[in-house]
């Protein structure tokens, strides 16, 4: 009895581990390492899980989606002439999509955490673009990784406006 209480035990954690790599992706492994232990990090994990659960992340209207795809545009449209000013702006933008989606915006870190149930994937591109802007704002970063600051937003900014909030929808 006790043989197969231990395996049932085994089995349900090999299960929630499956299931929190596939929904963090690259994040799980980046949680876990940074974590005392894996249990600690799988505990974050699931900590973020449920504070995603309780934000109203919602779906964008359609003429909204149309208003920040526009404002994208010229963001990108700014950067030939002004390319600091372009990723600040992009910064910006992403933000206010995020918050527009139900993200709150509090800090940097907490912004990660919440994005990471729902778009782990793609945070290494804000990380990376979140580093490059900050070298910008001391006038360090080169155009070439300002450039790169501008393709990182921009993969984070079409997954928020193309999901908008639907992936946990779809998973509820």
């Amino acid at each position: 009895m006790v043989v197969i209480l231990i395996a049932v035990a085994a089995a349900l954690l090999l299960v929630r581990r499956r299931h929190l790599r596939e929904r963090f992706g690259p994040e799980y492994e980046r949680t876990v390492e940074r974590a005392d232990s894996r249990m600690a990090g799988e505990r974050e994990l699931r900590s973020r899980e449920k504070r995603h659960d309780s934000l109203d992340i919602r779906p964008l209207q359609s003429s909204v989606r149309d208003r920040y795809s526009r404002d994208w545009t010229n963001v990108q449209g700014e950067f030939v002439d002004r390319p600091e000013d372009a990723v600040h702006d992009a910064d910006r933008l992403v933000t206010s999509l995020m918050h527009e989606c139900g993200y709150p915006t509090e800090g940097f870190e907490q912004q990660l955490e919440d994005l990471s149930v729902e778009h782990g994937r793609t945070l290494e591109h804000y990380r990376a673009a979140h580093d490059i802007e900050a070298l910008s704002i001391r006038h360090k970063a080169t155009t070439e990784q300002l450039r790169g600051a501008m393709v990182h937003y921009r993969a984070l900014f079409d997954e928020l406006l193309s999901d908008g909030g639907q992936a946990r929808h779809a998973r509820a």
